[in-house]
């Protein structure tokens, strides 16, 4: 264990200040089922914006930077860069949706836009599936990240590790309700990105990485610094560029990343005191997410490949690392053993704060559609808030169990869990996407789009090997989410054209309700406002977020010119959607 007296000082009072806020929330979390899951629907777009932030700055998140970096460069990165389209989507046509549907949590959506017991099937399962199955798959990679980082700062057994985390989370969790969750997120963001931003001062400043003159031009990183692929090397620009930003962003559901919207991400939406602060919380995530948080990570990656050039060399310094949890993501915790004592401490505290914002976030989520989305719409409807509230905290502690049991059986790497999450769901996003503006689209079409992914992502990961996919340009990874992609959304595709839309008093009832700006001409009596500032709104946000990636990026890279030309076109950016706002 290398951490001091001072270090543990720091962590102990992250931690009774994390407490303290759950505890504080706790008062009014138990009132109702509507404060616990959205605080009254009374949050402010700054704080439910921090909120999505800190939620997706999760422990996992620089380990799976990390492992990208080493493996194929910055460039690699594209796999989650390319999500911005569907975040920029979801601030300006689907935010203010969402927001005006008055839902509890995003699933009652399947009983407000379809009708019927196919309807009221589609809720209840996929509570199951997302609230348990698939968000349980997240805070298992989550806490996989919390097992490496213990293992090489603590010296701790895996297992140790669960229960500690799972009590202190669970516990503020259950506790404090989304109200907590919020609040927490706010003050462990701080945290976490001033942990970030010091580490990667620190592993920059390192003798061998020579500051970042050194790190720039250092023979280890040639072909690893490139923000874009190389344009020559056909089979890189295709996996790691073309093919994220042409299909990834539309196809798959991600969360966080959701096409349309969704998971926690709605969440937040529906918790905001209106439209307006729904549609600023989403923009300033996906501004902070995409454009502001990546470069520290990205740096300290860079800088490991020097200290570290390879997994053996890893291994060789630190002799006790499990080889079951020994890859390329495990550089990042490595890397803070460099950090001094105090400063050691803050960073330690700062990869808590993000572990327990997410997982917290999740915990929440996961119970909230366990809850509404099936205990209370299935099986016992007259339920009181209170018996309510007390099933939430009691499936928020089993989901920490569940979560904990695949960390220590299933999962490997971060990015292994992060292939999976994609598989899982490419194919259906183009109907996420869709259902709001093409009646044409019923429950049935989501079914048949949930079933045929889950079927092709099983059978593309466990039965089709990597040799049964070589190709010539693409790599295995993209060929099995092509394949997936092209028979899901062919599938649901057929069963649109096959099976009836739902009927006209449900279509009429959702149009009423929502009011959306496109497709429902014939369902609409009243004019409908204009479409174009939003999709020209989307356009300019999604090239303003790039071009502060690239600004950032090309300063630290000590292209000055290049780099304010792009922070140029981001104010420019943002100077065009203030003006569109009212729009």
């Amino acid at each position: 264990m290398i951490l001091t007296t001072f270090d543990w000082l720091v962590i102990g009072a992250f931690f009774i200040i994390v407490l303290g806020i759950g505890l504080a929330a706790s008062k009014t979390a138990g009132k109702s089922s509507l404060e616990y899951f959205l605080a009254g629907k009374s949050m402010p777009w700054w704080l439910l914006g921090v909120s999505m932030v800190a939620t997706t700055f999760s422990a996992d998140t620089p380990n799976l930077v990390t492992g990208f970096v080493r493996e194929g460069g910055v460039a690699k990165n594209w796999a989650w860069w390319s999500f911005l389209i569907t975040g920029m989507v979801t601030v300006f046509i689907y935010a203010r949706l969402w927001r005006r549907s008055g839902m509890l949590t995003d699933l009652e959506f399947y009983e407000l836009r379809y009708g019927g017991r196919a309807a009221s099937f589609l809720r209840g399962f996929r509570a199951l599936y997302l609230g348990i199955f698939f968000n349980c798959l997240i805070m298992g990679s989550v806490t996989l990240a919390a097992i490496k980082i213990s293992s090489i700062l603590f010296g701790i057994e895996p297992l140790h590790t669960v229960v500690i985390a799972s009590v202190v989370v669970a516990a503020y969790s259950a506790l404090g309700g989304i109200k907590g969750v919020i609040w927490t997120d706010f003050f462990q963001f701080g945290i976490a990105l001033i942990g970030a931003v010091y580490a990667a001062y620190v592993a920059v400043s390192q003798p061998k990485v020579g500051g970042l003159s050194g790190l720039l031009t250092h023979e280890s990183l040639e072909g690893k610094l490139d923000i874009i692929p190389d344009l020559n090397n056909t089979s890189l620009i295709v996996s790691m560029f073309i093919i994220p930003l042409a299909v990834q962003w539309w196809s798959v559901w991600y969360p966080g990343a959701e096409p349309g919207g969704g998971g926690y991400i709605a969440q937040r939406m529906l918790a905001a005191k209106n439209e307006k602060h729904a549609v600023g919380a989403t923009l300033f995530f996906n501004f902070a997410h995409y454009a502001l948080r990546p470069w520290p990570w990205i740096l300290v990656a860079l800088a490991s490949i020097i200290l570290f050039p390879d997994l053996a060399s890893i291994k060789a310094a630190f002799p006790g690392i499990n080889e079951q949890y020994l890859g390329d993501d495990i550089a990042y915790p490595v890397m803070l053993t460099l950090l001094s004592p105090g400063w050691l401490g803050l960073v330690v505290a700062s990869l808590i704060a993000a572990y327990m914002s997410t997982i917290s976030t999740h915990l929440n989520w996961g119970s909230s559609y366990v809850v509404n989305d099936f205990y209370h719409r299935f099986v016992k409807p007259k339920a009181s808030e209170k018996e309510l509230v007390a099933v939430g905290r009691i499936s928020t502690i089993i989901l920490m169990v569940i979560a904990g049991a695949l960390a220590l059986t299933v999962l490997e790497n971060a990015t292994q869990a992060f292939n999976i999450l994609l598989l899982s769901g490419a194919g259906t996003g183009a109907i996420f996407l869709l259902r709001w503006f093409w009646w044409r689209i019923n429950a049935i079409t989501e079914i048949v789009g949930m079933a045929i992914a889950t079927i092709n992502a099983f059978v593309l990961v466990l039965w089709v090997s990597d040799e049964m996919l070589a190709h010539s340009v693409f790599d295995a990874f993209t060929m099995r989410l092509l394949i997936a992609t092209g028979v899901t959304t062919a599938s649901w595709l057929v069963t649109v054209m096959l099976t009836r839309p739902e009927a006209k008093s449900d279509l009429l009832s959702f149009v009423n309700k929502v009011q959306p700006q496109l497709g429902w001409k014939q369902f609409q009596t009243g004019s409908v406002r204009s479409f174009k500032y939003q999709l020209l709104s989307v356009f300019v946000g999604t090239v303003g977020v790039y071009s502060a990636l690239f600004g950032i990026g090309n300063i630290l890279y000590h292209s000055y010119l290049v780099g304010f030309v792009f922070i140029a076109l981001f104010t420019i950016s943002i100077i065009l959607i203030f003006k569109w706002w009212k729009y």
